[in-house]
């Protein structure tokens, strides 16, 4: 499971202009990291809340994959953002779990952490579909 993730993972172009790394893998879950640099910030100097949906989007969508059978990719049927707090900080924290499988959509939420001076805060929280898909 972990390569076919990895793998995957490894053909996102946004991801890699983001710097963002696969860090954990396992059943239902996937963690993801990306620093919050200059390419992605907004007006106010803060990470742009498209930086942290797509991280969170990313995380979600994985966590559903790591269900899903061999052969599948994913994407995402529908989604929802709650942003909490400014993305201030030195790097983003994308933690997406599956909620609900199901057998055509895998329901998944996501926490995303700014991590400033070692202090995490929560800045988002995301609810996603996810639909399996054959590439």
């Amino acid at each position: 499971m972990d390569q076919r993730i990895r793998d995957s993972f490894a053909r996102q172009s946004l991801m890699a202009t983001f710097g963002a790394a696969l860090v954990e893998i396992a059943p239902g879950r996937v963690t993801l990291t990306a620093p919050i640099l200059p390419l992605a910030l907004q007006q106010h100097g803060a990470g742009h809340a498209g930086l942290t949906f797509a991280l969170a989007d990313s995380a979600a969508g994985y966590a559903a994959l790591t269900l899903m059978p061999e052969g599948s990719e994913v994407m995402t049927a529908e989604a929802k953002i709650n942003l909490l707090a400014p993305c201030i900080g030195q790097r983003l924290i994308a933690r997406g779990e599956v909620a609900k499988s199901g057998r055509r959509l895998t329901v998944c939420r996501a926490e995303v952490f700014a991590l400033q001076d070692g202090e995490e805060t929560c800045i988002a929280l995301l609810q996603a579909t996810m639909i399996g898909v054959l590439p």
